[in-house]
């Protein structure tokens, strides 16, 4: 009697585990085997959403399916028999991780067959601030010295997407991309080398956080802009024109100015040598003496301020009042002997013309 209870018990055993080892093998095909081509189509493929924003694509499938649904950590869709389309939706998108799948499964010979296809979502978020700083520095810059701007982006995402544009009035200077893939929020910071000169003074840079999503992402892409930083250059005095001019002047006549104008930050202050041995400091213009004697004469002018000096020479021509009058005198003098000879020279030759007929 003891013998048939064990024999029963050790059927009952493997009736079970004939059982159990038949719905782990349905389970397997349902997990494991997946029909060929997974006739499975999602419109669109990726969806580009700004975080909080509403999201909605729809999974559309070739074949008669058993079933059809959406498996998703938010809006998640059970799974529906009797249609070929279904589609998946959120008012209000607020998962950074989030990846919907849409699953069709199939009757093939009374075995389920099972195929899926993840639809790419891209949740992006425009920054709370962007700014612009010189770091470490804020007196004025020097020409010829290198600085360094470094643009803040605040809480943006995903930073991938992420191109940080730098600008100097509307020119492209430089620009930042990022290979982090973190999907959620972050802090990123972009730095820039400059070297100004004096044609930089006043120059304004700014940067641009701008997110470009694909073709699938809003046009134009998200962009956003910091306060400009204006920028002060201070630089040595230089002058725009020749360092050395000529010019002439009629002796006891009031000349023109003589004009030392030089760029420079902070401006220069000027300081003039005339012939007269004077120096003074003054303006950048200044009157020629009406006292000079004739010939030559020299004035020099000196720009400067902190950062250097330039000097710029006058050579000053000074004739004399009878100078003209003794030139056109000997000009004349020397027409009125050529007249004479010319007619001379007509005369002598009619007469030797003359004498050569008789």
């Amino acid at each position: 009697m003891e013998n048939t209870s064990n024999v029963l018990c050790s059927n009952r055993r493997n009736t079970n585990m004939r059982k159990e080892l038949l719905r782990l093998l349905i389970v397997g095909f349902c997990v494991v085997h997946t029909v060929p081509g997974c006739p499975i189509q999602l419109e669109p493929e990726t969806v580009v959403v700004r975080y909080g924003d509403p999201a909605s694509a729809n999974c559309t499938v070739s074949e008669d399916p058993m079933g059809i649904g959406w498996e998703a950590s938010e809006g998640s869709v059970d799974m529906t028999r009797g249609v070929k389309f279904i589609p998946w939706s959120l008012e209000h998108l607020t998962d950074w991780e989030i990846q919907p799948k849409c699953f069709v499964n199939f009757m093939n010979n009374t075995i389920p067959d099972q195929c899926e296809k993840e639809l790419k979502v891209i949740v992006y978020k425009t920054p709370d601030s962007i700014s612009i700083s010189a770091v470490n520095h804020t007196d004025p810059m020097l020409e010829g010295e290198q600085y360094q701007l470094q643009c803040e982006v605040q809480n943006i995402a995903p930073v991938r997407y992420l191109t940080v544009k730098w600008y100097k009035g509307e020119t492209l200077e430089d620009q930042t991309t990022y290979d982090d893939l973190t999907k959620t929020p972050v802090n990123v910071s972009s730095t820039l080398l400059i070297t100004p000169t004096s044609a930089d003074d006043g120059a304004q840079y700014s940067c641009v956080a701008e997110l470009e999503l694909g073709p699938e992402g809003p046009e134009p892409h998200p962009a956003d802009t910091s306060e400009p930083l204006t920028i002060t250059v201070h630089y040595s005095p230089s002058f725009v024109g020749p360092l050395e001019e000529q010019q002439e002047v009629i002796e006891g006549e009031e000349g023109s100015l003589l004009n030392c104008h030089a760029n420079g930050n902070p401006p220069p202050e000027y300081s003039w040598t005339s012939p007269l041995g004077q120096e003074e400091k003054s303006s950048p213009e200044l009157k020629i003496s009406t006292s000079l004697s004739p010939g030559t004469h020299i004035y020099t002018c000196s720009a400067s301020n902190d950062l250097g000096s330039k000097t710029k020479k006058f050579t000053v021509e000074v004739i004399a009042k009878s100078g003209p009058i003794v030139l056109w005198s000997v000009i004349g003098v020397g027409i009125l002997v050529a007249v004479v000879l010319i007619v001379g020279y007509i005369f002598l030759k009619s007469r030797a013309h003359g004498n050569s007929i008789i």
